[in-house]
């Protein structure tokens, strides 16, 4: 168990400043302990732009202090005596973006009863910025210590390292889990937009489950190398060519849309879907999404669809899909004593393609902090 000594504590954000790289370090005080619950030593975490979304209060009023970060991996070092999954001290564990549900102790709930917890209509728990069924907030994963139910704890395969594992577990089933549902698979052609830290995911993921084309669309050719290399087999850079959504019409079936941006040509997208062609929203801009007409949807029976990030269950097989097919997601590894400028960094677009912070020894250097 968590040694006397040894506190929850971590980066806390105290206001909106926070995205600015003003997190500071600070103990706190994790939900309240039930035996259906593990403790974490946090050894990485991956930075999502969750993240920042919610330091800047960029989703709505942000529950200050917060502390976040929800692509968590470490060893569990407590376990409660009625744990899900078998697991056991000593265990390398990860957590991502959801920590809890009601998993039908408040009712009969369809979507937990079926499996897709990520639904849970009665209460779904975020990993950070959240409330346990019990009352107590939810901290995350920028920390030494994590608690978290263990329904939500996932161990981690051996041929994962841990600094890849960790973005997999929101960035990764964000991505994985609209693309395995809406079919990318042999015989469809799949688009990627936007090649950053989800997009460079949905390449990869949708090459692994057989996708005959994997085309990405950004705005400058200066990704398209990179993106060749993760498996892309076509690369639409739009600033570079004013008749792109002409040239590639009616050429996809699926499309991933990791953009944030109110002003992206949504409609532009749409053209290069064919007959029934289905896009799905993953990216969340902070002020919503530009203005759909309707036509071009009526007039090729279009599907404008959503999802949200992945059920245990999801999460698993996921894993094992990158295990089968030797999926490496590019990540970067940065100290967590260093996450104030990590986070100021990956704002300015500076990752290739994701960041991992880790603990270093489990304790970030105290100088300065």
């Amino acid at each position: 168990m968590v040694a006397q000594d040894d506190k929850f504590e971590g980066w806390l954000g105290y206001d909106a400043s926070a995205a600015e790289g003003k997190m500071k370090w600070a103990e706190f005080e994790p939900k309240t302990w039930e035996e259906t619950d593990v403790d974490i030593k946090v050894t990485h975490c991956g930075i999502c732009g969750s993240d920042m979304h919610t330091l800047r209060s960029g989703w709505g009023p942000t529950n200050y202090p917060v502390c976040v970060g929800h692509e968590i991996v470490g060893t569990v070092v407590r376990v409660g005596s009625k744990v899900d999954g078998g697991l056991k001290l000593g265990d390398r564990v990860g957590v991502g973006a959801q920590n809890d549900s009601c998993m039908g102790r408040r009712g009969d709930c369809e979507a937990c009863s079926s499996g897709m917890e990520n639904y849970c209509p009665v209460k779904r728990v975020d990993t950070y910025n959240d409330t346990h069924l019990n009352g107590d907030k939810s901290y995350g994963g920028y920390a030494l210590y994590h608690r978290a139910p263990s329904h939500f704890v996932f161990k981690i395969p051996d041929a994962i390292p841990s600094s890849e594992a960790a973005p997999m577990l929101c960035g990764g089933i964000t991505t994985y889990t609209p693309l395995k549902f809406h079919g990318a698979g042999p015989g469809k052609s799949v688009g990627i937009i936007g090649l950053g830290g989800l997009g460079h995911f949905g390449v990869m993921w949708a090459k692994a489950l057989g996708a005959d084309k994997v085309v990405v669309v950004s705005r400058t050719s200066a990704k398209k190398d990179d993106a060749l290399k993760m498996g892309a087999t076509e690369f639409i850079a739009t600033d570079e060519d004013p008749k792109w959504a002409q040239t590639h019409e009616d050429k996809l079936d699926i499309i991933i849309c990791t953009v944030s941006s109110t002003s992206m040509p949504i409609m532009k997208y749409l053209a290069l879907l064919k007959l029934d062609g289905t896009f799905v929203q993953v990216g969340a801009p902070d002020d919503g999404l530009p203005t759909v007409f309707p036509f071009p949807i009526i007039m090729k029976r279009l599907k404008i669809t959503g999802s949200l990030i992945g059920s245990p269950d999801e999460i698993r097989e996921m894993m094992q899909l990158a295990v089968d097919k030797k999926v490496k997601p590019w990540v970067e590894e940065r100290p967590m004593s260093d996450a104030n400028q990590a986070l100021v960094d990956m704002e300015n677009n500076k990752a290739r393609y994701r960041y991992t912070l880790v603990n270093e020894h489990n304790k970030p250097v105290r100088a300065g902090l």
